[in-house]
């Protein structure tokens, strides 16, 4: 049975592609078949990947039920990682009215996925969209990305709550997998302190790994790789393989 997670913070910048891209190659690095879907209109994961998403086959599409989840898969470079690719027009979906179309995805995705997929990991925009509605309802857990600067814990705080709210209403069974430091300057004193800080509010919740701030990481996209291939010894290798780990481990 797959495990669904959608990558989740309504700010921008603070990791959720470069989460989702590594986390999943390291996943597939460990024979898990690994399932990414770009469910942010800017579609980075998919060019994080080097995807060329053809016309009519993109999440849209799923949507929409203008195709089945099998036919709109593409083949990543990386074995055992496919990819649910997007463009800008994924935009659009926001303009509808959310009552009846916030459970779109998990409809589009609910048969196919259970036996095909070990992990399921969804690309959330930065923003608690329609789009993103989507997202929680459609997954087991969210994991959080969160920056190491301390505005960073303020829209944690606020998007706790939303998602205690879409639990109450609309997910009962939606869980926090885990809260994720990234971009982590162990130089630095303030990283030290959000460190803290987060440990103190969020305990259980709190990763053991964290994500170091590391230009290879910054890089691997233009080069349409995971970090794995691009600079597999880097501290940002280690660190998304060691997260790989954990998740597994927590999950089970």
């Amino acid at each position: 049975m797959a495990k669904i997670i959608s990558v989740v913070n309504q700010k921008g910048g603070v990791g959720k592609t470069t989460t989702t891209v590594n986390l999943a190659a390291s996943l597939a690095g460990l024979g898990k078949r690994v399932l990414i879907i770009d469910f942010d209109p800017q579609g980075h994961s998919t060019e994080h990947l080097g995807v060329k998403a053809e016309k009519g086959k993109t999440a849209l599409e799923l949507l929409n039920k203008e195709g089945s989840l099998t036919s709109l898969l593409y083949p990543t470079y990386v074995s055992n990682l496919w990819i649910l690719p997007t463009n800008l027009r994924l935009g659009q979906f926001n303009q509808n009215s959310p009552v009846g179309r916030q459970f779109a995805l998990k409809e589009g995705i609910r048969e196919e996925v259970k036996n095909r997929f070990d992990y399921v990991i969804i690309d959330c925009q930065p923003s608690l969209s329609l789009l993103t509605l989507n997202a929680l309802v459609s997954c087991d857990k969210v994991l959080l990305p969160v920056q190491a600067e301390f505005l960073a814990l303020d829209g944690l705080s606020q998007l706790i709550v939303t998602l205690k709210e879409i639990q109450t209403k609309l997910h009962p069974k939606l869980s926090v997998l885990g809260v994720l430091l990234t971009m982590y300057d162990k130089r630095n004193k303030l990283s030290f302190e959000v460190k803290e800080e987060l440990q103190k509010n969020f305990r259980e919740d709190i990763f053991d790994i964290v994500i170091p701030r590391n230009v290879k990481l910054a890089e691997a996209p233009s080069f349409g790789q995971s970090i794995l291939d691009y600079a597999g010894n880097s501290s940002g290798a280690v660190a998304y393989r060691a997260l790989a780990k954990e998740v597994i481990k927590k999950l089970n």
